[in-house]
Formats: structure tokens, sequence, C-alpha cells
């Protein structure tokens, strides 16, 4: 097979690591204007921190780490429940005294000197688990009311710094086969064009006896390819279902397996459906949900529960002790001389564990720990056949390499054409104009390459469809919310499952009414006409605009209050007809709308607000897209990007209801006139009167 462009290791690895310092300044430069120039209050409602919190209870955690439970001040809050925010399990976060309300600006920096860095390990409705930075000891004792708010993940990029320094000075006799592959530098060994009559995978005792052919044949490709495959799984075809039997079938070989993903839930998704199997496998960093299931095969557990973990309890035991004392104590010399015995305790804590954590990974068959995750020490040593990736089209490369480097095959999973990473630095495109170290070195930059350049898009672009199988049964949407996407970005190779092509709201299982609104599996409210105008953040006049204040937390954003009044409507309708709120969700691609639709979720608690782009994997039985844009300019600025088109159209079960100007939305892109040209074809099409909006809405 042709090789389409080599790339050369250095320069890529060079590359790599300017683009990450200027996202990582990027971040650091976001984190540290918001928190000077916002309330905590105004943080808490964007979803950057949360308020009002007391420390309910302290312990020892993994790693020796003081774990901190931070719940909502009874003097605050009657329910006991968090407020709504936007802290995620493995976020880096500040635990601090709480500032007056009338306080003056905050800078980050004279906030860490009263406060502690920590690593969120667990949210739940009535508290967040924050464990805290060593060598911070005197900053875990809080007594008044404290805050938490997000900062930038320096760590993550330390890991993928380190790594691809590590591939920037190897020479090219160091390069595996493996990484040869990779990179362009060799072909990917053929695969046999049968694979179902071939003699290796052909015959296959499947654990799962209803996968259909497509994701028979994508597992047997998997098996048979000896460097790289890629699993395309576009919306709802069971990506990670094709992906728990393909893990399967590689322990049955004998192979060790190491699951990685961009994030914890993508990794726990994985944990929940492996673990029924009683396969020996081990979770590695913090387990983002509670769920038994997860929970027990956590490292944080299992050396607890575990006979290797035997050796540490008695330790951890006495630490946690000394944890107690501390709250009984007023004595600066005495709480001094505990200080001290922890830090002692805490070494023989670490070492103790490390050879638990040693026996553990080396006894499982298959580890699973996000990308970031795989680069700690835990593994510092361990070597493994393959590395699958879970939603490898939403992870930086940069990030794909921390477990790569290890690792002798690679299965990586995903949809290129639902959205990238999230890319903060604007120029980030800029290849041309990069700067780093690696320059004086001789090392040249590779211009076009951008953080939003997935190692699932370039292997693909490298190598081209040979390296790929994709998933073509569909088990979430209606056949008609289907024919769009499958028709225009999935080659129209997408069928829906029997069992979900026709099902409709009023088919929900709890008794829904027989009306226009729940019958029809495609609503198309058209705006057309200029009477429900966009405003953007200069426009003072829009509650949004008055919401915000001077600086915005929503960045240059757009609303559309009238098209926010069509969607209470239509939320009131569905409610009304018998369909359950958190059986709804509202997405757009703008946050400024999602502040001017924040009241629906007071008025039908359960419903759930998105961005289109928060909302990637989810889905619901009924989602309403407010598009927003509406203006004599045609102008629909990011709306165009047709992959985020894609995850709004592809979210809805049984109905998808679009509210939108279509004289605006059309002039957008080609893509765009064809989207709104079905809709007005195949959709129920509504044009709503502005005056029952006005009485109504």
């Amino acid at each position: 097979m042709a090789i389409r462009d080599t790339i050369d290791v250095s320069s890529f690895a060079s590359t790599q690591l300017s683009l990450l310092d200027q996202e990582l300044q990027c971040e650091i430069q976001e984190t540290s204007s918001l928190i000077s120039n916002h309330s905590p209050r105004a943080l808490e409602r964007a979803g950057q921190a949360i308020t009002n919190l007391v420390v309910s209870s302290q312990r020892t955690g993994l790693g020796g780490k003081t774990v901190l439970e931070l719940s909502p001040d009874t003097a605050t809050s009657t329910s006991g429940d968090l407020p709504e925010h936007g802290i995620r399990t493995g976020d880096i976060v500040l635990v601090a005294e709480q500032p007056a309300g009338s306080a003056k600006k905050r800078e980050v920096k004279d906030l860490e000197k009263k406060g502690v860095r920590g690593v969120v390990t667990k949210v739940q409705r009535s508290f967040v688990g924050v464990a805290l930075d060593e060598d911070k000891d005197d900053a875990a004792c809080f007594i008044a009311r404290v805050w938490i708010v997000k900062l930038a993940d320096e760590v993550t990029y330390r890991r993928m710094n380190q790594t691809m320094e590590k591939l920037q000075k190897m020479s090219e006799a160091e390069y595996s086969s493996f990484i040869r592959v990779l990179f362009g530098l060799s072909s990917p060994s053929p695969v046999p064009a049968d694979l179902a009559s071939d003699s290796d995978v052909g015959k296959i005792e499947w654990f799962d006896p209803i996968l259909n052919d497509s994701q028979k044949d994508a597992i047997r490709f998997a098996l048979a390819s000896r460097e790289v495959a890629l699993i395309h799984g576009p919306p709802g075809t069971g990506k990670t279902h094709t992906l728990i039997e393909l893990i399967l079938q590689m322990i049955k070989r004998g192979q060790k397996v190491l699951v990685c993903g961009p994030s914890n839930i993508s990794v726990d998704n994985i944990v929940e459906r492996l673990s029924p199997r009683k396969v020996p496998i081990v979770r590695l960093g913090h387990p983002a949900r509670l769920l038994p299931s997860v929970l027990n095969h956590s490292l944080d557990v299992l050396t607890k529960t575990s006979e290797a973990g035997a050796i540490v309890k008695d330790v951890r035991a006495e630490m946690d002790a000394k944890q107690a004392s501390i709250k009984k104590t007023k004595s600066g010399k005495e709480r001094r001389a505990i200080y001290a015995d922890l830090k002692d305790l805490r070494k023989e804590y670490r070492e103790r564990e490390r050879k638990c954590v040693t026996h553990l990974v080396g006894g499982s068959k298959v580890v699973l720990a996000t990308l970031h995750g795989a680069g700690g020490s835990q593994l510092r040593h361990a070597q493994f056949d393959v590395v699958v990736i879970d939603e490898a089209s939403q992870a930086l490369e940069a990030q794909c390499w921390v477990p790569l480097l290890s690792a002798k095959k690679v299965v990586c999973a995903g949809d290129h054409l639902q959205l990238p990473p999230t890319i903060k630095s604007l120029n980030s495109k800029a290849g041309s104009n990069l700067k780093t170290k690696g320059d004086a070195d001789g090392a040249k930059m590779i211009k076009g390459l951008t953080l939003e350049t997935t190692l699932f898009d370039r292997l693909l672009a490298l190598h081209g469809p040979s390296i790929k199988r994709m998933l073509t049964t569909q088990y979430r949407m209606h056949e008609s919310i289907m024919r769009f996407p499958s028709n225009e970005l999935y080659e129209s190779k997408l069928i829906a499952a029997d069992a979900v092509k026709a099902r409709l709201l009023r088919e929900l299982e709890y008794g829904v009414e027989d009306g226009e609104d729940t019958t029809e599996p495609i609503v198309f409210i058209d705006t057309q006409g200029g009477d429900f105008p966009e405003k953007n953040e200069d426009d003072g006049d829009s509650d949004y605009s008055k919401k915000k204040g001077k600086s915005s937390l929503y960045g240059d954003s757009k609303c559309n209050e009238m098209e926010a009044a069509l969607v209470r409507l239509h939320v009131t309708s569905l409610v009304e007809a018998g369909v359950r709120p958190e059986d709804i969700a509202v997405v757009t691609p703008y946050n400024a709308q999602l502040a001017v639709l924040a009241p629906l979720k007071e008025r039908f608690p359960g419903i759930e607000l998105g961005s289109v782009d928060g909302f990637q994997g989810r889905e619901k039985e009924a989602v309403i897209v407010s598009l927003v844009r509406s203006n004599p300019n045609g102008e629909v600025g990011f709306l165009g990007e047709k992959r985020r088109l894609n995850v709004a159209m592809t979210r809805p079960k049984r109905s998808l209801t679009v509210i939108g100007d279509s004289e605006t939305v059309k002039r957008g892109s080609a893509f765009l006139k064809k989207w709104m040209e079905f809709l007005e074809d195949n959709a129920d099409l509504r044009y709503p009167d502005l005056s029952t909006v006005t009485a109504g809405g």
C-alpha cells in the first residue's frame, strides 16, 4: 500500500510541544482573568466554581494524600444538595477560604497563598471530594466557609510534554516497527481480505451472541491487524459494546490490554460493562462515579481490600487517626508535631503502597486509565500487547502518546465526523509562526498541524480507509432523524435497527398523549422573516447582556430571546402531553443562549440544558435544538461547522425539534443549505406566530 506522507518524528514532537505550550498559557491566562474579574457567585453560575462549602470530613486517600469532603454550608443550603455547577472528577481546583462578597479583585497567586490546590476525586449531589496536594497540610484544616474554583490542568500538560520530549529525543534506531507505522515510515502489515473465513479470526466464539455483522467485522479486523486498527463508530452504533467484546477476545488470546480514554467518564463506562464479566481488571486514577462496579476495581479500593492491600492498611489507619487528632488540638506546637509524624508516615505509606500497586497491576489482564493517567508512576515499567483508545477522535494526539510509548499495537475507536477536542488557543492553527526550544536544535515545525488534528484523523489521512472499519447499524435514532447525517456524512451506510427505526414519543412506556408534537419524529419551527432576531453581547437591552455585566463569562457569544420563548412553548407542550422533563434536552451552540434558557430548569426540574459541544456522547428521547442565528447578512459563525451540527442532530431517540431561521442558516454553507432543504421536505414544518409567542413565552 502506498504511504501518503511520512512525518519526521522529531519535527512532529517539536511542533506538538509548541502547540501545547500555547494552549496551556491560554488556559492559565483565561483562568486568571476569570478569577480576577468575577465574584465567586458569578464563577459558580458559569460552572467554574462552587461556593458556600464547609469541610464535612477528612481522610487519607490514595498516595497518602489528604482527601477533604466539602458539603454545602447548612446556613445557606436548605436541601443539603450542591447547586448546579460545572466541576468534574479529575478537575484541578483551588480550595480556599471564601472571600466576602465585597472583596476586591482576587489574583490567582493571592488565592493560592491562602488556599491549596487539589484534584477532584468524587462528585456527588451532596458533596465534592478533593485530594489535596502534598506538603500543604496547614491548609487542610479549614475552619471558615470555603469555595473551590477550577484551575488550568497543568499536570496533564506536564505528562504530554514529557512524552513529546521523549519522542523528540529518540534516534531513528530506537523507533519500533509500531512507531514507524504510526508516522508513515512503514506500511501497516496487510490484513486478509476475507476475515470471516480466515484461519485465525474467522471462527470466533462470541461472548455476546447478538453482535451485528459490522461489529463482528470490526472486531475480526482489530484482532487481525498487527500495528493499528481504527473502529469508526457513528452515533448510536454500539461502539463501546463492540470494544467490550474486542477486549474479551484479546484476553482470551492471552494478551495484556491497556484501555484508555480522554475522560474519566469514557473509561468508567467501559469498567461498568467489563466488571460483570469477572476478568481481573484494575482502574487507575479516581473513579468518576460511585457505582460499586467501578469502585470495586479502583486502585483506591483494591489497596484496602485485596490481600496485597493488607500491607498498607495499618499505616493508613494510623494516618487517619493523626488526621482526626489535628481537629482536636488548638496548640500550634502539637499540631506541628502531628504534621511531622504525618510526613514520616506518608513516606512509609507510599513505599508500601507502591509495592502493592505493582502487584495489583501485574496480576491484572486489563488495566484502565485516562490517557494522561497512563503516565503515572503505577505504569512506569509496564508493557502492554495492545492499547485500546476509546473516544480517540476527542483526544489530543499528544495525550494518546502517553500510553502508546509502552505498546506494540493500538486500536482507536471514535468518530472523526463529530467534534474534535476543544482548543482554546486562537493561534493554534498558525503553524508557521511557532517558536520553541526545538527551533534552536534545528527541528522543523510542521505547517498546518494543529491540536485539533487527532491521532484518528492523522492515521486515516496517512494510511487511508484500509486501516478502518465502520459500524453501520445504529440503535438510537428514528429512521427519519438518522437519514440526513447518514446520507451527507456516513456515505448512506447507516441502517436503523428494527427496534428503533419507527419509535415515537407517543409510544413511551409511561403513557404519552397522541398529538402533533408526539407523533412526528422531526419538527422544524422556521422563524424566517426577521421577527426573531439574534442579539450579541454588545446589545445592552437583552436580558443576557444585563446578567452578563461588563466582562463576559461567555465570550463573544450570541443569544436569541424570542427563539428561547419558542423553546419554552415547545417544552411546555411536550410536558403537558405527558413527556417527562428528564427525557427532554435543549441544546444550543451558544453559551449565551443557555444563560437565557436557564429559567427552564426551575420551571421543569429534570430537564437538561447543554451546549452542543458538551452534549456529545449523550442521548435523550426528545431533543430541541436552538440554532440562535437570525440576521440579514446570513452570518452563522461556528454554526457552519458540520461536525457540530452532526452532534446536534444525532442526540435524539424519538423526536428532534429544530428551531431556527432558514433564510439566515441556509446562506451559511452548502451543508447548511442541504440541511434546511431536508428539513423543509421531511419535517413537520411550522411557522410561528409572533403574537402567540409574545403572549405565551
